[in-house]
């Protein structure tokens, strides 16, 4: 009895191995402050111990999290077909909110998202139906993306769009040089950024190491870091937006903020200020976009995401003076990778203990 005892409380031992016992994963709830959930995942209703994960990606990629936990059962695939039949037996899914393969009724008790959108997993009724738990890499890529909106910003600001052309057909041409008053110092400028979570506030604390005075909104409260001078309600967007000379959106898609960038807010803005879109771009009437920047209602665009996406070969985006257009790879950097398989094996490992997770996604909320 007693060497079963022994025997039983090693297991219990090793199986609750807490985050701070693992300096990568405790380094990266400290920097970028990474939420737990409210309640341990072994009280959830959909939790058991798992025994069969599916993970998107490559065998060689999922090589450590085997040595980690040798008891499950782990398979990799980047292919539709394949993941749903893995999935029809799978109790854990390490990959994204791929629509195709949500579609379908599923046993899937918990979803890792290996990224920050989950509008795949909010807009599926059979995974709602089903109460699945989900979690996502929310703040991860907050870095990149903030460093993202700043170069947009200088780009548009000093307007190298226009010298781009230029040195697409080897002219060196000074006439096309703006006038001098058409470009202004970043310090002093403000900037508002527009859903201060964790890309808002990485964007905020950029733009503020700058020289630059922040404002911004949220939709939860008016708190911030001391960087941000002022935080008002998302009812706010009109009146902060006629104080802006560089405008971000960083805020999530849902029902609120669906078309939340339209006539009335570019009416809003000041007709030599910026625009910038890092967030979802259904947050944008893109029709309203196009008649203000032709009317003279804003000085210019940086647009990470669009509506539609992708982008047409034949949009009128594409030829719009002063917009600056990138595929919706703000997210990228040597750096993010590593960070979300460090994510994804704690939080396996929470799951599997039945602790608290960390990013857990409210999907009626959104995000």
């Amino acid at each position: 009895m007693i060497r079963l005892g022994l025997a039983i409380f090693l297991v219990c031992a090793s199986l609750t191995v807490s985050s701070k016992d693992n300096p990568k994963a405790q380094e990266l709830i400290e920097r970028f402050q990474l939420r737990e959930g409210k309640i341990p995942s072994n009280q959830h209703p959909k939790w058991k111990a798992p025994k069969n994960v599916v993970f998107w990606g490559s065998d060689s990629q999922i090589e450590p999290l085997r040595k980690r936990f040798p008891n499950l059962n782990i398979v990799a695939t980047n292919d539709i077909n394949q993941a749903k039949t893995h999935l029809k037996t799978a109790d854990v899914f390490l990959g994204y909110c791929i629509p195709a393969l949500l579609q379908e009724k599923t046993n899937v008790r918990w979803i890792q998202s290996m990224g920050v959108g989950i509008e795949g997993c909010a807009n599926s009724q059979s995974l709602k139906a089903s109460k699945a738990l989900v979690t996502n890499t929310q703040r991860l890529s907050s870095p990149e993306i903030a460093e993202h909106s700043i170069a947009m910003m200088f780009a548009l600001v000093r307007q190298l769009d226009l010298y781009g052309k230029s040195q697409a057909k080897s002219e060196w041409d000074r006439s096309i040089a703006p006038d001098p008053n058409e470009i202004w110092e970043i310090e002093g400028r403000t900037m508002l950024v527009v859903g201060l979570g964790g890309i808002g506030t990485e964007t905020a604390r950029r733009a503020h190491g700058l020289g630059m005075k922040v404002i911004a909104t949220r939709n939860s409260s008016r708190s911030g870091p001391d960087y941000v001078s002022y935080v008002g309600l998302s009812n706010e967007l009109l009146d902060l937006a006629k104080q802006a000379d560089v405008i971000v959106n960083t805020a999530p898609l849902t029902e609120k903020t669906m078309g939340m960038y339209d006539k009335a807010f570019f009416d809003a803005m000041k007709p030599n200020a910026y625009f910038i879109s890092i967030g979802r771009g259904k947050s944008v009437v893109t029709e309203d976009l196009l008649a203000a920047l032709k009317a003279g209602q804003l000085a210019g665009a940086g647009l990470d995401v669009t509506d539609p996406e992708p982008l047409p070969k034949d949009h009128a985006l594409w030829t719009t003076p002063r917009v600056i257009i990138t595929p919706h790879v703000a997210y990228r950097s040597e750096k993010l990778r590593p960070r979300v398989m460090v994510l994804v094996e704690e939080n396996l490992r929470r799951y599997i203990n039945g602790e608290k997770m960390l990013s857990v996604v409210n999907l009626e909320r959104g995000y």
